[in-house]
């Protein structure tokens, strides 16, 4: 199988990955839950994995990263946090449903600073406009439809000049975009940990700048354990429950792994990979590519549409060959609104450190032959 749909979950990860996770089901418990051996090796691992992620992406203390099971999860706890009902909130043209539907749920009043396809300076622009008296502002760093690289510093240059907290979603960016939490100023920042980063599902990440943000869940966090209420600092007031030790210790290896390798490295990979599968497509008429004429506003996503032909039928063409895509609107509907891509959808290559220049080359072969029948 050809697997390019990393955009949605990084299927290939380093061997590493899977070691670590194996070795952490049969020599590790619970941790902060005992002095013997296996809590505390746990305990240990769990530290690691934060203080690893802390260095990856500038965060000052390593208690500032919590986990979480996804990066749903985390910016629900940084929407839950920050916005009440009725708060007037902006965001961008591309956000995903993880922000959309928990800002409606929370009856936000969102105003969406919608700016066309790969124009920083027009996103900077709109929010400008929209950010004075907001209550909060969210940003996807790069968007998971088109690989968009949003000018995220520009933006929280804004915000902490208007007084409004940032919430990034770093879901798309985080293991090949850089992320400075420490240097943005933003008041979170959400990432899932099965993606970019080579973790297991069921892994996220929240950056937490704020001091005493509010609980999703409550429970048992094996600190101030005669108190009624979640303990007041961090990680502990957000990680109530038994850790996800296997996954941590599968994400700490991604990492690890990313550390070596280098983010810069893993993103001028996945550019070269689109760019070829963009070369091998460009002389077709009838294939339509979503692609940025400067090559800094985006990472390894493209997405593509074959004139006459339904997204779902060519996504489900390619992977009767073996080639495995993602068609529709990819959890994303008002990014497609924004692109103008609503009615139809798109077809999304997304590209990871695991593929290869014969790979792309397949798939973009695969898919001049659907658009010439």
């Amino acid at each position: 199988m050809i697997y390019l749909d990393c955009a949605a979950t990084s299927l290939q990860k380093p061997a590493a990955v899977r070691y670590a996770m194996s070795e952490a089901v049969a020599t590790m418990s619970s941790p902060g839950r005992g002095g013997y051996e296996s809590a505390m090796t746990a305990g240990g691992t769990v530290l690691d994995c934060r203080t690893a992620l802390a260095d990856m992406f500038c965060v000052s203390a390593p208690e500032r990263v919590i986990f979480t099971g996804s990066a749903t999860h985390g910016l629900n706890i940084a929407i839950n946090s920050l916005v009440r009902p009725r708060d007037r909130v902006v965001i961008s043209g591309y956000e995903h449903n993880a922000v959309w539907r928990p800002l409606y749920g929370r009856g936000a009043d969102v105003q969406v600073a919608a700016s066309p396809l790969f124009q920083p300076e027009a996103a900077v622009k709109a929010f400008r406009q929209l950010l004075p008296g907001a209550r909060a502002a969210v940003c996807c760093q790069v968007s998971n439809v088109f690989g968009y690289i949003l000018p995220v510093e520009e933006i929280a240059l804004l915000c902490r000049r208007a007084g409004v907290p940032l919430i990034v979603d770093a879901s798309q960016a985080a293991g090949s975009v850089g992320l400075d939490f420490d240097g943005l100023g933003c008041a979170y920042a959400a990432m899932p940990g099965h993606k970019g980063l080579l973790g297991p599902q069921g892994t996220g990440v929240l950056l937490c700048r704020e001091e005493r943000p509010l609980p999703l869940l409550y429970g048992g966090t094996g600190s101030v354990s005669e108190s009624a209420e979640m303990p007041d600092f961090l990680p502990d007031r957000l990680e109530p429950g038994t850790h996800n030790v296997p996954g941590i210790a599968g994400l700490l290896a991604g990492v690890e792994w990313l550390g070596r390798k280098t983010t810069a490295a893993v993103l001028a990979h996945e550019r070269e990979l689109a760019a070829a599968f963009c070369q091998a497509l460009s002389g077709c008429g009838r294939v339509r590519l979503f692609r940025a004429s400067d090559p800094a506003c985006q990472a390894g996503v493209v997405s593509q549409q074959i004139q006459g032909v339904d997204c779902e039928e060519t996504a489900s063409r390619l992977a009767e060959q073996g080639i495995a895509v993602r068609a529709g609107l990819h959890c994303a509907p008002l990014a497609h609104q924004t692109a103008g891509t609503l009615r139809d959808g798109t077809v999304r290559f997304s590209f990871s450190p695991f593929n290869t220049i014969s790979e792309v080359q397949q798939a973009a072969e695969a898919v001049l032959v659907l658009a010439k029948s």
